[in-house]
């Protein structure tokens, strides 16, 4: 009896793959060895930078949140001290906004705290 392969299914799964690598520079789109080490590499690192991006805001808003406290005469990790000592519950994203596009209401805030 001839050996039976499901060809249809293993084509379709190379185009869908080759399909994900369109763009790719040279064989990367075209060579289904080096697209799909490709491709996988790309998820490895789409993973990994997912998590670095986090990290990557935090440190933005808290630059932005001490430049702004600066202005007010005060360091960030004091700013935070006082923030927490007097009970309000705000967070470094919504900080960071406030210093950037509404000074007024940081200046507000960092009032209250003072």
């Amino acid at each position: 009896m001839p050996r039976s392969v499901n060809h249809v299914a293993s084509r379709a799964r190379r185009k869908k793959l080759l399909k994900l690598t369109r763009g790719y520079f040279g064989s990367r789109k075209n060579v289904w060895t080096v697209a799909k080490n490709t491709w996988e590499k790309g998820q490895q690192y789409a993973y990994r930078d997912r998590k670095a991006k986090k990290r990557n805001f935090r440190g933005l808003w808290i630059q932005r949140i001490n430049a702004a406290a600066r202005l007010e005469g005060l360091s960030y990790s004091r700013l935070i001290d006082l923030l927490r000592k007097n009970n309000v519950e705000i967070n470094r994203k919504v900080l960071a906004d406030l210093a950037m596009n509404h000074p007024d209401a940081f200046r507000a805030v960092v009032a209250k705290v003072k």
